[in-house]
Parts: structure tokens; C-alpha cells; sequence
């Protein structure tokens, strides 16, 4: 079983994206049993909030599946939980080690490190680009995805 985490900084536009994007591809690949997905936060800002209203317009527009959720804050015992922890953009990093302190099992990961991307997914709460945002993220997803040996040819 591969735990994966994604976290963004108020855990309501990008990480909940890429969590749901992400179920929904390990379900078209018939792999949805060999993933346990979650995202979460590196700040207290919306906790328990849910996911942002242009967020779910963008997922409801390319008919990925989500649920009603609140967002939640990476906890320190979350970093022994899960073997893949994604952040969206280097600020969430130094975020994250006030949580965390470091990355001693190379567990951290910039969400695009397995695409041609470049840095950080865009942040649709100050662009309002969700477009953008869902596009990196699922370019992201699909990179991830193609690291670990699936074929994602059908995504």
C-alpha cells in the first residue's frame, strides 16, 4: 500500500484538487486499492473548512469526483503515516519543517519533481486560474504516476 499526502497552505484549493484527481486516476487504473490518498495543510487558516467553491466548479467541470471534507492540518505523526508527502510550492516546505523539523527519509516532495514543469503549481486563490492549476496538477499526478511504472496512457 502507497500512502501519499499532498499539502498545500490552507488545504482547500490545490491539495484537495490534487488528492481527488489523484483517486479518480488510480481508479480509472483499476489501482485504487494500492494507494490511501489525503491532503492536508501546513497552516490553521481553514481548518475544518471545506474545499474552496471554484475548486469544486473545476472538478465538477472535468467530472472528477470529490466529497464534502474540512480541511486539516499536517500533524507531525502524519510524516510516519505516509511514504509520498507532496507539497505544492518550495513555500510549503519551510512550512511544513515547523511541523515536521526535517525530511530525514526523503519523504517531501515538490508536486511537479516528476514532470518538466518546473517549480511551483500555480495558486489559483491569488490567480484565480483554476484552469492552470488543474492542468499542473494533473500533468503532476500523471508523472508520479508514470515514476512508480503505471501506464498512464489512457488518463
Amino acid at each position: 500500500m502507497i500512502k501519499v499526502m499532498f499539502i498545500c497552505h490552507g488545504n482547500i484549493c490545490r491539495s484537495p484538487m490534487a488528492e481527488f484527481i489523484f483517486k479518480d486516476m488510480i481508479k480509472k487504473l483499476g489501482a485504487q486499492d494500492e494507494f490511501i490518498a489525503a491532503s492536508s495543510a501546513t497552516s490553521r487558516e481553514e481548518i475544518g473548512n471545506d474545499i474552496y467553491p471554484p475548486a469544486k466548479r473545476k472538478l465538477r467541470e472535468m467530472g472528477i469526483p470529490f466529497s464534502k471534507r474540512g480541511a486539516r492540518q499536517f500533524e507531525k505523526s502524519d510524516y510516519d503515516k505516509y511514504d509520498y508527502i507532496f507539497i505544492m510550492e518550495r513555500y510549503n516546505f519551510v512550512n511544513l519543517c515547523r511541523i515536521i523539523r526535517d525530511d530525514p527519509d526523503g519523504k517531501v516532495h515538490l508536486m511537479t519533481e516528476f514532470t518538466d514543469l518546473g517549480d511551483d503549481i500555480a495558486d489559483p486563490w491569488y490567480s484565480g486560474n483554476f484552469d492552470l492549476t488543474y492542468d499542473e496538477i494533473r500533468e503532476s499526478c500523471i508523472g508520479f504516476l508514470k515514476h512508480l511504472g503505471y501506464d498512464t496512457s489512457k488518463l
